[in-house]
């Protein structure tokens, strides 16, 4: 006979609760149930495995444990395969249903998840598909809480994290934007050295600022940030109307901008290395059949969105 097991579901879907909150009030208020009953299905979840999983400081919330960090990663997967279980057991294991929540880099969303949301509509109508934009490290911070099942992020600080697994579905080589009117506009190629006496339209955010600072810098001359914003769309608009050139991965259908003015797009002569586009997962977590589902989706829409090599 199989071993009974000394712990719940409940218990560890509560436990998985107050650590993403960190605190039971919290963890009470979202389950909307008594803040006693998630104390005591922690308490008995502690006692069971004969571990410590929190570190309950007054005025500071709960901490994880090095227990409870392990245990953490290991009750989401566990949940999420007593959810695929329930599933088949209901008989809805043929059709890919449920939700599934993405994290997404902020500059990547309107080359993506138009065409995610369209196709996993026509193939998947049943799966549930939420988003989460933001920047690098938020998305890193929201992949190891839970909040997202997988982000589509560039390789900007992904590969120093060691609880992250990161597969690199298109790479993207970087090129430049100058104004219609620009003299070297009809070049089609260029030396990033020649634009770089003008001044530099930057991206700035964390990690691209620098990844782009470091590309002009490769070309032995130091930048001339005139001009900073953390909108991908202000970028193309600034150089549209003669404010500078700018440096950037994602090439859009079109070069009209939203203000009405134009930027053409210049080829790098000087062997840039391509910007990884990445699938972040937590290291040793299995995703979900939708999950899984859904993430090949991306791959197919990065491999068509891919300059041909």
């Amino acid at each position: 006979m199989t071993s009974p097991v000394g712990f719940t579901l409940v218990q560890l879907r509560y436990f998985l609760v107050a650590a993403e909150r960190g605190s039971m009030t919290a963890a009470s208020a979202e389950l909307n149930i008594a803040q006693s009953a998630v104390s005591t299905a922690i308490h008995n979840l502690e006692h069971d495995l004969r571990v410590q999983l929190f570190i309950r400081r007054r005025g500071r919330g709960l901490i994880l444990t090095p227990a409870g960090e392990r245990l953490q990663h290991q009750a989401r997967e566990l949940l999420a395969r007593a959810r695929e279980v329930e599933g088949e057991a209901r008989g809805s294991g043929e059709t890919l249903s449920g939700p599934v929540t993405v994290g997404c880099f902020v500059t990547l969303a309107p080359f993506y998840l138009p065409a995610l949301f369209s196709e996993s509509t026509s193939r998947y109508p049943a799966i549930e598909i939420d988003v989460v934009e933001a920047e690098a490290e938020q998305l890193l911070q929201a992949l190891h809480a839970g909040r997202i099942d997988f982000a589509l992020t560039y390789d900007l600080g992904l590969s120093a994290d060691p609880g992250t697994h990161g597969e690199t579905i298109a790479r993207f080589p970087a090129y430049a934007i100058v104004h219609a009117g620009h003299p070297l506009a009809g070049r089609g190629t260029v030396e990033l050295a020649e634009l770089t006496a003008e001044p530099l339209v930057l991206l700035d955010l964390p990690y691209t600022r620098d990844y782009f600072r470091a590309l002009v810098a490769d070309s032995g001359t130091a930048p001339d940030v005139r001009y900073r914003t953390q909108s991908y769309e202000t970028v193309r608009s600034m150089v549209a109307n003669g404010l500078g050139y700018s440096v950037l991965n994602q090439r859009p259908a079109t070069g009209q901008t939203y203000g009405g003015g134009e930027v053409v797009e210049l080829e790098l002569r000087d062997g840039r290395t391509p910007l990884e586009l990445k699938l972040a997962t937590v290291q040793g977590v299995t995703q979900t059949p939708r999950a899984r589902a859904v993430m090949e989706l991306l791959r197919e829409i990065a491999t068509r969105r891919s300059p041909a090599t």
